[in-house]
């Protein structure tokens, strides 16, 4: 494998270049999720380069240059992906792809054709919609899928005009029954029909970031990855508060007790209208960071 540890991060200059550009994306009237996706990764890994990012876009322009022309139902698409992505080119999941931050870069999926199954219904996503096909990502709790077809809201199609696959399963296609099953075996609450709606392309960068952020949380030596991963959630148009007071946390453990301090205080500031016991909880956290100064 290229990378036995958590790929480096690219310069401070680079990192700078790539927030920009992240920010301008996540903020324009149609954000693309290939190119965030390939912006998270950039920001993981610094030898993603230009070249890196452009052979990574290629790639998924290949990738749906060699589905057949227009299969037709969404059943038809679903089995095209199914037969190219999962069993031509063998993109899957298993339970060790939880382990590698790899598994929540793009570039890195492409590549290994492996990855967490959000990353592996990105692949699917772009590769169809490139093709021209009816997709849309689908944010089961705990599992995310792919829906094919028309997307559910008021005006759209009955049930049966809509066929969901499981890309970390190679794209098996999946029943009513099995979705109920993805969401009991995770959380295990009911499928209601308000967890098949379209995940909008932001909300799918989120949850990625949240995954990274889940990675790095379990590994304290990998604060650094933590704090760009809440970093990069930031720049979303819309996101948690509690953002602030995880990043506040994070400086702290990294030994920067005066910058963490002070990100305490101006979050204590902002909960304070809502709990001023909580408020004050936080405030006490920033004056044992400042003491870590003396």
């Amino acid at each position: 494998m290229r990378h036995p540890h958590p790929p480096q991060p690219p310069s401070p200059e680079r990192s700078a270049e790539l927030r920009r550009r992240f920010a301008e994306e996540a903020r324009s009237e149609r954000p693309d999720l290939a190119t965030l996706c390939l912006l998270v990764g950039a920001e993981a890994d610094g030898t993603l380069d230009e070249a890196g990012l452009d052979a990574a876009s290629v790639e998924l322009d290949r990738l749906a240059g060699q589905l057949p022309f227009r299969p037709g139902t969404p059943r038809a698409w679903a089995v095209a992906l199914r037969d190219l992505l999962g069993e031509r080119y063998g993109f899957h999941g298993s339970a060790a792809d939880y382990q590698r931050l790899e598994s929540s870069l793009l570039h890195e999926v492409l590549r290994r054709r492996r990855g967490l199954p959000i990353l592996l219904s990105v692949v699917w996503i772009e590769v169809a919609r490139r093709a021209g096909a009816p997709v849309y990502g689908v944010a089961l709790p705990g599992h995310f899928v792919v829906g094919f077809g028309a997307e559910p809201g008021p005006g759209s199609g009955p049930l049966e005009e809509r066929v969901l696959v499981d890309p970390f399963d190679g794209g098996r296609l999946l029943s009513g029954q099995d979705a109920e099953v993805l969401v009991a075996g995770a959380t295990g609450a009911e499928l209601r029909p308000s967890m098949l709606e379209p995940a909008a392309p932001l909300d799918v960068v989120s949850r990625v970031l949240n995954n990274i952020r889940a990675w790095a949380a379990r590994r304290p030596e990998q604060s650094a990855v933590g704090l760009w991963a809440v970093d990069l959630a930031l720049l979303l148009p819309a996101h948690a508060a509690r953002l602030r007071y995880e990043r506040a946390r994070l400086l702290v453990q990294r030994g920067d007790f005066l910058a963490g301090a002070g990100e305490l205080e101006a979050y204590a500031e902002v909960v304070e209208a809502v709990d001023g016991d909580a408020a004050e909880a936080v405030r006490g956290e920033a004056r044992a960071a400042r003491a870590m100064l003396n």
